[in-house]
């Protein structure tokens, strides 16, 4: 199987006590969100092309991104209640960022699952026409077509390192 180290998520930030982190905080909450954007669109045309093997390239640079997401989320989750107190306009301007972040990611997922059932179909499909091309042609005693046993069935394996 092919394991892959997984992304250090950096520590949790200190918490928000004043307007300026908060600023801070949320400026680097859209920085992070559009430079993972922009991959995640990348990433998403590439595999529309067919292009799998550029689009697993970006995985490095989508699992750092993650990570810098994963704490800033954390960090806003947190200091949520103070910042609907010190800068609920910022608060709001980051909910309508991240929603629109998020329906762009469900795009992606949709394309990556449809790349996934279209692929499993074609092994699928190949497996199939193997199996059909590996089973003897035999039949009963009643003239009927002879299904095979399962000790007859070829396992197909499939490498998954492209």
């Amino acid at each position: 199987m092919n394991q892959q180290p997984q992304a250090k998520v950096p520590p949790p930030r200190a918490p928000i006590a004043t307007p300026a982190d908060a600023r801070k905080l949320a400026e680097e909450m859209l920085e992070v969100m559009s430079k993972l954007l922009a991959v995640v669109e990348q990433e998403t045309e590439l595999v529309r092309a067919g292009k799998v093997r550029e689009a697993m390239r970006l995985e490095q640079q989508k699992s750092a991104l993650t990570g810098r997401y994963v704490t800033a989320v954390e960090t806003l989750r947190v200091a949520q209640k103070h910042l609907a107190q010190v800068a609920p306009d910022l608060l709001a301007s980051l909910k309508r960022h991240h929603e629109t972040f998020r329906a762009m990611l469900q795009i992606n997922l949709t394309v990556l699952a449809t790349a996934h059932a279209v692929s499993e179909g074609i092994v699928r499909g190949v497996n199939a026409e193997v199996q059909r091309r590996n089973m003897p042609n035999a039949y009963t005693a009643a003239g009927q077509s002879a299904s095979p046993s399962p000790r007859q069935v070829r396992p197909l394996a499939v490498s998954r390192s492209l």
